[in-house]
């Protein structure tokens, strides 16, 4: 009975003790969503998180030995945080203002992109159509709204007062602007000047409490330490624009971006991961402060040439071209040379495909590319031009191995076919083209030796426009050659391309088609691909400029580019690339009589005495007419055991066979 009793007034405690928590809970609810409701509700207003992206660094970029050409320095930029600069236009103005002056006395410039003049009378700068509608359109204004419209606009626009000089308020309006084009948030720091000297750091730390919103941060800025070798290949980087930021995902328009070159093919490898701070604000002022994700470095890239060689191929095609346009001898020719290029590949082993060297003519240096860009670009000899992969030519008799390969695979001729050379070509009546020379009664290997028209003018007719159509697609021409950095595709005469530029076909297109003449336009690197492909026996590797990628410190590999084989001819007769090899070793040995002596050029050219042996083929295309011509070759060497493919083009030029000796030395001094 008394345990009956004692558990029901366990239970009665038990029950009265629950009721009053609960009791009291309901009133601590009613508390704070009647009482104090309006008071949490107005702190959550005014509480916030902003998320601030944190650059990471760019991946460097180095030669194939390890020496870096692109990396970066701790360099220091002035930025503005949203979070902390103040929110009327006044304060913004004079903050900039100063910011601005500071910057100047130290002759740091700051980054202002306004397409208007610095100073009065204002006008628009030149070529700047499409940022001139944007700004138009920024500032509300009417289309035909003059420069001064637009600096008034401005003025009104960030109410900027009267008592600031002309000149300040062009600077306040530029850099307000920039702040639009840019997506200045609380997410998006806006970055004011790049890299600007100790002193100009000192003296914007000094006057921080003054600057509300603007920081002086260490960031990783963009160093070329080798320009002048292979700038075309290694490439720029720069400011995104409006237009790139509609198609990109996961940049801001403050970013940088690469432009060119390895710095745009390899910008996903380069570029890293950004890292995030979380900023927590209270009534618009900063409360915590946190980096929450680290930015992870972009990978470092190692390319495939050595800077010592490729800068000796540079130097033997601007030597050549120098000897060229300066010749004294009797037979001189050539002397309009103008430009060139020269493309050196790897043909054998894990690397084949890797280019050595890809030089052209005019250059420029790529640490001087900021500064000089607009002269660079308005030079009439166009030294941004990269004509190693973009320069499109005829190929001229360097094609007649695309010819030999397509007959003698095909077996409309093998060594026993011969044709006789009489200097000019009779089966038509009306048209008769001729040849360099009287070569007899010749088969392939002295045609391809003498550089035979004839012989080439009658193989290709009988074989037809297909067929040789077709063997120039094997070889890669008409196509992308696969280099990361791209390039021109060009293209193969053929009635369809005659079609597709309204010219009229007619039957002796044929035989010029089968010389390298006619509309056929291939670049220099496509050139050392057919070189590689004949050296190959038939296996067209892509050619390819990244060798490996290194993690951002180049101490763990990432991956590693092995050779890739896009294409193999068939070896149909047995005989073909042998005996294509065997025309173009005796070419190496062949001097034409009118070529200079070893003194007038001033160094030896012969390849006759170059242990193992070389394989060439050249060419004297037509550029604008039959009396303007190029010089072409390609080649590979030791002739038998290939280590080395090249080509080269000089424009308007001649006797371009004279460089492959050096280019041959210079890769056994590497060596």
């Amino acid at each position: 009975m008394l345990k009956k009793i004692s558990e029901i007034v366990r239970t009665f405690l038990f029950v009265a003790l629950t009721l009053t928590l609960f009791g009291l809970g309901v009133i601590r609810l009613m508390k704070i969503q009647v009482v104090d409701g309006g008071d949490y509700a107005d702190e959550a207003l005014l509480t916030r998180t902003a998320l601030q992206v944190i650059n990471s660094p760019r991946g460097e970029i180095t030669d194939v030995t390890g020496r870096r050409l692109v990396s970066n320095k701790v360099g220091y930029n002035v930025i503005t945080e949203k979070a902390f600069f103040p929110t009327d236009n006044a304060s913004q103005n004079r903050i900039i203002n100063d910011t601005a002056n500071i910057l100047t006395s130290f002759d740091a410039p700051f980054i202002d992109s306004l397409p208007i003049t610095k100073t009065r009378p204002y006008s628009f700068l030149p070529d700047r159509e499409s940022d001139i509608a944007k700004l138009r359109k920024n500032i509300n204004v009417q289309p035909y709204a003059t420069a001064s419209d637009c600096i008034e606009a401005m003025k009104l626009k960030f109410e900027i007062a009267d008592s600031y000089t002309a000149d300040e308020v062009r600077t306040i309006s530029g850099i307000r602007h920039e702040m639009i084009l840019r997506s200045f948030s609380l997410e998006n720091t806006y970055t004011f000047a790049e890299d600007i000297p100790l002193e100009a750091v000192a003296k914007l730390k000094e006057n921080t409490y003054r600057l509300d919103g603007i920081d002086v941060i260490a960031e990783a800025i963009r160093v070329v330490n080798i320009g002048d070798a292979a700038p075309h290949l290694i490439g720029t980087t720069g400011a995104i624009t409006a237009d790139e930021y509609e198609s990109l995902e996961g940049y801001a328009l403050n970013d940088s971006l690469g432009k060119s070159g390895i710095e745009l093919a390899l910008e996903p490898e380069l570029r890293g991961t950004k890292g995030i701070r979380t900023f927590t604000m209270y009534d618009g002022n900063v409360i915590s402060d946190e980096i929450t994700t680290d930015a992870v470095p972009g990978h470092s890239i190692k390319l495939t040439f050595d800077v010592a060689y490729q800068r000796e191929v540079q130097k033997t095609l601007e030597s050549h071209i120098s000897w060229l346009q300066n010749q004294t001898h009797m037979n001189k020719k050539g002397e309009a040379a103008t430009a060139g290029a020269i493309v050196v590949l790897d043909a054998a082993g894990d690397n084949n495909g890797a280019v050595l060297a890809a030089a052209t003519y005019p250059t420029y240096n790529l640490a001087d590319y900021k500064t000089d860009y607009a002269a660079l670009n308005a030079d009439p000899s166009l030294p941004l031009y990269n004509r190693a992969t973009s320069g499109l030519y005829r190929p001229g008799s360097t094609f007649k191995t695309v010819t030999a390969t397509a007959a003698l695979n095909e077996g409309y001729i093998d060594l026993d076919t011969t044709i006789v050379c009489n200097n000019v070509y009779h089966y038509w009546s009306d048209y008769q083209p001729r040849c360099t020379g009287w070569h007899g009664r010749i088969n392939v290997i002295t045609a391809i030796e003498k550089s035979c028209n004839i012989f080439f003018y009658e193989v290709g007719r009988v074989m037809g426009i297909d067929l040789i159509d077709r063997y120039a697609d094997y070889y890669g021409f008409g196509q992308a050659t696969g280099l990361e950095t791209g390039g021109a595709a060009g293209w193969v005469a053929s009635p369809a391309l005659f079609e597709q530029k309204n010219l009229d076909w007619q039957a002796g297109l044929v035989v010029q088609a089968a010389i390298g003449q006619s509309e056929t336009n291939v670049t220099p690197m496509q050139l050392a691909v057919l070189a590689s492909t004949l050296a190959n026996d038939g296996k067209r590797y892509r050619p390819h400029l990244v060798d490996s990628i290194y993690d951002y410190n180049l101490n763990t590999l990432v991956s590693k580019t092995a050779p890739e084989v896009l294409f193999e001819i068939p070896e149909k007769s047995g005989i073909t690339f042998s005996s294509i090899r065997d025309g173009m070793k005796r070419a190496a040995n062949f001097t034409a009589y009118s070529y200079p002596n070893e003194e007038q050029y001033g160094k030896s050219y012969l390849l006759s005495d170059i242990p193992g042996g070389v394989a060439i083929k050249t060419g004297t295309p037509q550029m604008t007419s039959a009396e303007d011509t190029g010089s072409a070759f390609i080649g590979y060497y030791p002739a038998d055991n290939p280590e080395i493919a090249f080509a080269g083009f000089i424009e308007h030029g001649e006797w371009s066979k004279l460089m492959i000796r050096e280019i041959i030395e210079n890769y056994i001094k590497r060596s």
